[in-house]
Protein backbone atom coordinates (compact mmCIF):
# COMPACT_ATOMS: atom_id res chain seq x y z
CA UNK A 1 0.00 0.00 0.00
CA UNK A 2 1.11 3.35 -1.08
CA UNK A 3 -0.96 6.93 -0.06
CA UNK A 4 0.63 9.94 -1.14
CA UNK A 5 0.02 12.42 1.49
CA UNK A 6 -0.12 16.19 0.82
CA UNK A 7 -2.43 19.55 1.91
CA UNK A 8 -2.60 23.11 1.96
CA UNK A 9 -3.16 23.62 -1.95
CA UNK A 10 -4.80 27.15 -1.17
CA UNK A 11 -6.42 27.20 -4.86
CA UNK A 12 -2.92 26.57 -6.53
CA UNK A 13 -2.98 24.52 -9.18
CA UNK A 14 0.43 24.52 -10.46
CA UNK A 15 1.96 23.81 -7.31
CA UNK A 16 -0.42 20.94 -6.84
CA UNK A 17 0.45 19.65 -10.82
CA UNK A 18 4.30 19.61 -9.49
CA UNK A 19 3.46 17.86 -6.52
CA UNK A 20 1.05 14.73 -8.45
CA UNK A 21 4.10 14.77 -10.71
CA UNK A 22 6.49 14.03 -7.91
CA UNK A 23 4.55 11.43 -7.21
CA UNK A 24 4.46 9.52 -10.14
CA UNK A 25 8.44 10.43 -10.45
CA UNK A 26 8.15 8.22 -7.05
CA UNK A 27 6.35 5.33 -8.36
CA UNK A 28 3.16 6.73 -8.16
CA UNK A 29 0.26 5.50 -5.86
CA UNK A 30 -2.73 3.67 -4.58
CA UNK A 31 -4.09 6.26 -3.04
CA UNK A 32 -3.85 10.13 -2.15
CA UNK A 33 -4.78 11.50 1.62
CA UNK A 34 -5.61 15.57 1.33
CA UNK A 35 -5.40 17.40 4.46
CA UNK A 36 -7.59 20.16 3.72
CA UNK A 37 -7.14 23.61 2.89
CA UNK A 38 -8.11 23.21 -0.74
CA UNK A 39 -9.89 26.20 -2.12
CA UNK A 40 -8.69 29.72 0.08
CA UNK A 41 -6.37 31.90 -1.29
CA UNK A 42 -5.35 30.93 -4.42
CA UNK A 43 -5.86 31.45 -7.84
CA UNK A 44 -7.45 28.04 -9.22
CA UNK A 45 -9.46 27.10 -6.73
CA UNK A 46 -11.51 24.80 -9.20
CA UNK A 47 -8.79 23.43 -11.10
CA UNK A 48 -7.53 22.35 -7.79
CA UNK A 49 -10.59 20.45 -7.29
CA UNK A 50 -11.42 19.15 -11.16
CA UNK A 51 -7.52 17.79 -10.20
CA UNK A 52 -8.66 16.30 -6.83
CA UNK A 53 -11.69 14.86 -8.54
CA UNK A 54 -9.60 13.06 -11.16
CA UNK A 55 -7.51 10.88 -8.56
CA UNK A 56 -8.19 7.61 -8.25
CA UNK A 57 -9.15 6.62 -4.22
CA UNK A 58 -8.41 10.09 -3.09
CA UNK A 59 -9.93 10.76 1.02
CA UNK A 60 -10.55 13.71 2.16
CA UNK A 61 -10.50 15.51 4.91
CA UNK A 62 -11.77 19.39 6.03
CA UNK A 63 -9.62 22.01 6.74
CA UNK A 64 -10.43 25.43 7.95
CA UNK A 65 -10.00 27.41 4.93
CA UNK A 66 -12.56 25.37 3.24
CA UNK A 67 -14.96 25.52 6.13
CA UNK A 68 -14.53 29.48 5.97
CA UNK A 69 -15.75 29.31 2.12
CA UNK A 70 -18.54 27.17 2.50
CA UNK A 71 -20.14 28.93 5.61
CA UNK A 72 -18.80 32.64 4.88
CA UNK A 73 -16.94 32.80 8.50
CA UNK A 74 -13.80 34.51 9.06
CA UNK A 75 -10.85 33.87 10.45
CA UNK A 76 -10.80 35.06 14.55
CA UNK A 77 -7.58 35.61 14.98
CA UNK A 78 -5.16 38.56 13.30
CA UNK A 79 -1.15 38.94 13.46
CA UNK A 80 -0.30 41.13 16.46
CA UNK A 81 0.67 44.05 16.60
CA UNK A 82 -2.32 45.38 14.21
CA UNK A 83 -4.54 48.59 14.95
CA UNK A 84 -7.82 48.09 14.98
CA UNK A 85 -8.19 50.01 11.29
CA UNK A 86 -5.74 47.27 10.07
CA UNK A 87 -7.28 44.55 11.33
CA UNK A 88 -10.83 46.15 10.05
CA UNK A 89 -8.94 46.26 6.54
CA UNK A 90 -7.61 42.67 6.58
CA UNK A 91 -10.97 41.39 7.35
CA UNK A 92 -12.46 43.32 4.32
CA UNK A 93 -9.80 41.67 2.14
CA UNK A 94 -10.48 38.08 3.38
CA UNK A 95 -14.08 38.32 3.28
CA UNK A 96 -13.42 39.77 -0.34
CA UNK A 97 -10.88 36.48 -1.02
CA UNK A 98 -13.47 34.01 0.38
CA UNK A 99 -16.06 35.55 -1.50
CA UNK A 100 -14.56 35.30 -5.04
CA UNK A 101 -13.86 31.79 -3.99
CA UNK A 102 -16.69 30.72 -2.63
CA UNK A 103 -18.22 31.85 -5.74
CA UNK A 104 -16.11 30.20 -8.35
CA UNK A 105 -16.31 27.11 -6.51
CA UNK A 106 -20.45 27.64 -6.48
CA UNK A 107 -20.35 28.18 -9.70
CA UNK A 108 -18.74 25.53 -11.26
CA UNK A 109 -20.72 22.96 -9.08
CA UNK A 110 -18.52 22.16 -6.47
CA UNK A 111 -19.79 23.69 -3.52
CA UNK A 112 -21.63 20.50 -1.82
CA UNK A 113 -19.03 18.31 -2.47
CA UNK A 114 -16.62 20.92 -0.50
CA UNK A 115 -19.24 21.32 2.13
CA UNK A 116 -19.42 17.75 2.96
CA UNK A 117 -15.95 16.83 3.64
CA UNK A 118 -15.36 15.12 6.93
CA UNK A 119 -13.56 16.74 9.72
CA UNK A 120 -11.44 13.42 10.24
CA UNK A 121 -10.61 10.24 8.84
CA UNK A 122 -9.37 6.77 10.42
CA UNK A 123 -8.05 3.70 9.31
CA UNK A 124 -6.06 0.96 9.95
CA UNK A 125 -2.57 -0.10 8.14
CA UNK A 126 -2.14 -3.51 7.55
CA UNK A 127 0.66 -3.80 10.11
CA UNK A 128 -3.06 -2.58 12.80
CA UNK A 129 -1.35 0.78 12.85
CA UNK A 130 -4.83 2.95 13.89
CA UNK A 131 -4.25 6.36 11.35
CA UNK A 132 -5.73 9.60 12.04
CA UNK A 133 -6.12 11.73 9.36
CA UNK A 134 -7.26 15.72 10.35
CA UNK A 135 -6.38 18.58 9.10
CA UNK A 136 -5.21 20.88 12.43
CA UNK A 137 -5.96 18.42 15.40
CA UNK A 138 -8.37 15.98 16.02
CA UNK A 139 -10.02 18.54 18.60
CA UNK A 140 -10.32 21.79 15.75
CA UNK A 141 -9.90 22.74 12.05
CA UNK A 142 -7.95 25.89 13.31
CA UNK A 143 -5.89 24.53 16.29
CA UNK A 144 -1.95 25.82 15.26
CA UNK A 145 -0.57 23.71 18.00
CA UNK A 146 0.69 20.67 16.34
CA UNK A 147 4.60 22.75 15.46
CA UNK A 148 7.96 21.56 15.35
CA UNK A 149 9.29 23.96 17.71
CA UNK A 150 6.95 21.83 20.18
CA UNK A 151 8.86 19.46 22.55
CA UNK A 152 8.67 15.72 22.10
CA UNK A 153 6.39 15.81 25.63
CA UNK A 154 4.58 18.37 24.67
CA UNK A 155 3.21 16.82 21.18
CA UNK A 156 2.57 13.65 23.36
CA UNK A 157 0.41 15.62 26.06
CA UNK A 158 -1.39 16.96 23.01
CA UNK A 159 -2.37 13.76 21.16
CA UNK A 160 -2.86 11.92 24.63
CA UNK A 161 -6.41 11.62 23.57
CA UNK A 162 -6.10 10.98 19.64
CA UNK A 163 -6.67 7.48 19.71
CA UNK A 164 -4.32 6.78 17.10
CA UNK A 165 -0.21 5.49 16.40
CA UNK A 166 -0.24 7.78 13.81
CA UNK A 167 -1.48 11.11 13.25
CA UNK A 168 -1.41 12.45 9.65
CA UNK A 169 -1.89 16.87 10.73
CA UNK A 170 -0.70 19.89 8.58
CA UNK A 171 -2.32 23.32 8.94
CA UNK A 172 1.22 24.74 9.95
CA UNK A 173 2.56 25.14 6.85
CA UNK A 174 5.85 23.60 8.56
CA UNK A 175 6.87 19.98 7.93
CA UNK A 176 6.81 17.83 10.67
CA UNK A 177 7.90 14.11 11.42
CA UNK A 178 8.59 12.97 14.83
CA UNK A 179 8.53 9.43 16.68
CA UNK A 180 6.62 10.20 20.16
CA UNK A 181 7.78 7.07 21.98
CA UNK A 182 7.10 3.72 21.06
CA UNK A 183 3.42 4.09 19.97
CA UNK A 184 3.20 7.50 18.30
CA UNK A 185 4.09 9.04 16.26
CA UNK A 186 2.77 12.44 13.92
CA UNK A 187 3.51 13.19 10.07
CA UNK A 188 2.81 17.07 8.60
CA UNK A 189 3.62 16.68 4.93
CA UNK A 190 4.37 21.09 4.88
CA UNK A 191 2.46 22.57 2.52
CA UNK A 192 1.64 22.44 -1.31
CA UNK A 193 1.20 25.98 -1.58
CA UNK A 194 1.66 29.82 0.52
CA UNK A 195 4.59 28.98 2.51
CA UNK A 196 4.82 30.77 5.36
CA UNK A 197 6.92 34.62 5.02
CA UNK A 198 9.60 33.74 7.52
CA UNK A 199 10.77 30.48 6.23
CA UNK A 200 13.09 30.39 2.98
CA UNK A 201 11.52 27.68 1.13
CA UNK A 202 9.25 28.03 -1.22
CA UNK A 203 8.71 24.42 -2.56
CA UNK A 204 5.68 22.38 -2.14
CA UNK A 205 5.65 19.43 0.25
CA UNK A 206 4.03 16.36 0.23
CA UNK A 207 5.05 12.43 1.95
CA UNK A 208 4.51 9.01 1.03
CA UNK A 209 3.49 6.08 3.38
CA UNK A 210 4.25 2.68 2.26
CA UNK A 211 2.94 -0.15 4.49
CA UNK A 212 2.43 -3.91 4.75
CA UNK A 213 1.16 -6.74 7.46
CA UNK A 214 4.89 -6.24 8.44
CA UNK A 215 5.55 -2.55 9.38
CA UNK A 216 5.31 1.27 7.15
CA UNK A 217 7.26 3.67 6.82
CA UNK A 218 6.63 7.51 5.74
CA UNK A 219 8.97 9.53 3.29
CA UNK A 220 8.94 13.43 2.67
CA UNK A 221 9.45 15.14 -0.49
CA UNK A 222 10.19 18.86 -1.75
CA UNK A 223 9.35 19.72 -4.99
CA UNK A 224 9.58 23.26 -7.00
CA UNK A 225 6.67 24.78 -9.40
CA UNK A 226 6.64 28.28 -11.01
CA UNK A 227 6.19 30.54 -8.51
CA UNK A 228 6.11 33.49 -10.80
CA UNK A 229 3.09 32.08 -13.04
CA UNK A 230 0.97 31.45 -9.99
CA UNK A 231 1.49 35.17 -9.46
CA UNK A 232 0.70 35.71 -12.68
CA UNK A 233 -2.61 33.62 -12.69
CA UNK A 234 -3.94 35.63 -9.59
CA UNK A 235 -3.71 38.58 -11.19
CA UNK A 236 -4.94 37.75 -14.77
CA UNK A 237 -8.29 36.21 -13.18
CA UNK A 238 -8.42 39.74 -10.54
CA UNK A 239 -7.98 37.78 -7.70
CA UNK A 240 -8.91 40.03 -4.48
CA UNK A 241 -5.79 39.07 -2.93
CA UNK A 242 -3.66 38.76 -5.69
CA UNK A 243 -1.02 40.93 -4.45
CA UNK A 244 -1.22 39.26 -1.21
CA UNK A 245 -0.93 35.73 -3.10
CA UNK A 246 2.59 36.91 -5.03
CA UNK A 247 4.17 38.36 -1.78
CA UNK A 248 3.35 34.13 -0.81
CA UNK A 249 5.40 33.31 -3.38
CA UNK A 250 7.71 35.91 -2.97
CA UNK A 251 7.66 37.31 -6.35
CA UNK A 252 7.87 41.42 -6.65
CA UNK A 253 4.64 43.11 -7.15
CA UNK A 254 4.78 45.41 -10.05
CA UNK A 255 4.29 49.20 -9.32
Amino acid sequence: MRLAIFADVHGNSIALDAVLADVERHGSADAYLVLGDLTNVGPDPVGVLERLGRLDNARVVRGNGDRYVVTGELPNWFPAGKTDAQIAALRVELGASLGWTRGAVTVAGWYDWLAALPFDLRFTLPDGTRVLCVHATHRRDDEYILSPNRTDDELRALLADADAELVLAAHTHRPLDRTLGDRLRIVNPGCVSNPLPYLDDRRAGWSLLEAGPSGHSVASFLVDYDHEAVAAHAWRVRHPSADYIARLQRVPIAT
